[in-house]
């Protein structure tokens, strides 16, 4: 019966099933590999809405090239090798399932994409200007015009360039790649003052939400940049508590501009943007998790956040566990979990390194926009 079916209603079935067992099922015949295959963004959208993200660690220092997976269905860390990867990279941003990274071992910045899970790799092209250590940010427009992939956009803004006579300048520009021209072009300015804060202050990860991109400044006190797409405007806005806060990271839930940040002696909380541009405080994490993430700490200035689909979590290291506010059920309820580190994998010690995380759903599907010359 099961080889008799439409492949559309198949790959609906292969829709409700957890990445591994969607891997698994994928070995089964080639019908159903071609299956899954051919109807990646049917079986992702699924995924989005019926399983956890995946959390995944990526040394911040150059130890070899691998990464570290938690599960979340069956609670469960693995080690996936990078060695597809010409060089170790640092993520940047999410692209559905894809991760935009750029070298960790270059100044010069040169944005790649990536699946861990398919083991694809590919350099976009460069910028019309190099530039090191620009703001980045991406902003997602639905399916590709061809093909099972995703039409989007990254923005680059401000950094530093090579000025006349071999010096270096904060460049006051913005150029953006489109992933349906495979090119990038220079789309506006930038104020010379957001162009120096971008470059020194601001880290990689950016939020869009309402047509408006926003980078969170890394220099106590924070304060939040952004840039309205349509009209090329640029705007700066205050950030609760912003010179009590030890870390500080933007979120988006519900279509709202969210910020999560811990004080000193205090709680980690996640307040959300009302219509006012007023902060309003949306949840507070309870005490037993902040003992764990602490770990008997004080302070708050070495935690770290990521946010993704439905979840956003908190963590310092590989081995020290992570606090995850996530949705359960479909009424918009939010729970607070506990996830131990990853400090063994099959029996054997893992050693405890410096991470950065991403929250991705993982897609086992080819995708054609490793297809392009980059």
């Amino acid at each position: 019966m099961w080889n008799r079916l439409p492949s559309d209603l198949l790959a609906n079935i292969f829709s409700f099933l957890s990445p591994d067992s969607l891997a698994r099922a994928k070995t089964a015949c080639r019908y159903w590999r071609n299956c899954a295959n051919s109807y990646p963004l049917c079986t992702a959208a699924s995924m989005v809405r019926h399983h956890q993200a995946w959390f995944v660690a990526l040394p911040t220092r150059s130890r070899g090239l691998c990464c570290y997976l938690h599960n979340p269905n069956i609670d469960k860390w693995h080690v996936l090798s990078l060695d597809f990867q010409p060089h170790p990279t640092r993520p940047i941003a999410l692209i559905g399932s894809l991760i935009l990274s750029r070298p960790t071992d270059s100044t010069t910045l040169q944005l790649a994409i990536s699946n861990p899970f398919t083991k694809e790799f590919r350099c976009l092209p460069m910028l019309k200007i190099a530039r090191a250590n620009p703001a980045v940010g991406v902003v997602i427009l639905g399916p590709a015009q061809h093909g099972p992939s995703l039409h989007f956009r990254v923005y680059v803004a401000g950094g530093m360039s090579e000025a006349p006579r071999g010096a270096a300048t904060y460049e006051p520009t913005m150029e953006v790649y489109d992933s349906e021209d495979d090119a990038w072009r220079i789309v506006g300015s930038v104020p010379v003052e957001f162009a120096v804060r971008l470059t020194v202050w601001t880290p990689n990860e950016s939020v869009y939400s309402k047509g408006v991109l926003y980078w969170m400044t890394s220099a106590r006190a924070y304060s939040i940049m952004g840039f309205e797409i349509r009209s090329n405007k640029w705007q700066e806005l205050s950030v609760h508590m912003a010179d009590k806060l030890e870390f500080a990271t933007l979120a988006q839930l519900n279509g709202r501009l969210t910020l999560v940040g811990g004080t000193s002696g205090g709680d980690a909380c996640v307040w959300e943007l009302d219509e006012r541009h007023a902060w309003c405080l949306k949840e507070k994490m309870p005490v037993e998790l902040t003992r764990k993430i602490l770990g008997g700490k004080a302070t708050w200035a070495t935690t770290k956040c990521v946010r993704g689909d439905g979840a956003i979590c908190m963590y310092r290291d590989l081995a020290s566990g992570m606090a995850v506010w996530r949705e359960v059920g479909e009424r918009g309820r939010w729970e607070w979990f506990w996830v131990d580190g990853c400090c063994s994998i099959k029996g054997e010690r893992v050693q405890n390194l410096p991470i950065k995380g991403v929250l991705i759903h993982p897609n086992l599907a080819p995708s054609c926009a490793f297809s392009k010359q980059g």
